[in-house]
């Protein structure tokens, strides 16, 4: 069982930035994939960006340029820097891990973007 723990989020005005955390109790190295989603209010959850195990990143047409996913093997923690936010990012944003066949989800964190 892999626990993932996000942190971070708040309220943000537009243009503003943001850095969320999602630190796992398992190595991330183990791991497939780790991701980031979001889900808006009313809307289905979506792709934000993605790092493989071999480090290469994956956005969402959306948030390239302004998003940037990386990660600390030290600290097994997942970051997503997000700059130029727009009240369209607001949203809950989820840390994901894939190990194995599983895929294992965070409880999520509320970012708004509001003047």
């Amino acid at each position: 069982q892999v626990q993932l723990v996000e942190s971070g989020g708040g309220l943000v005005q537009p243009g503003g930035s943001l850095r969320l955390s999602c630190e796992a109790s398992g190595s991330i190295f183990s791991s497939n994939a780790m991701g980031w989603y979001r889900q808006a209010r009313g809307k289905q959850r979506e792709l934000v960006a993605t790092i493989s195990r071999s480090s290469r990143t994956n956005y969402a047409d959306s948030v390239k340029g302004r998003f940037t996913i990386s990660r600390d093997g030290a600290k097994n923690t997942v970051y997503l820097q997000m700059h130029s936010l727009q009240p369209e990012n607001t949203a809950v944003y989820y840390c994901s891990a894939g190990y194995g066949s599983i895929l294992y989800w965070g409880q999520g964190t509320q970012v708004t973007v509001s003047s």
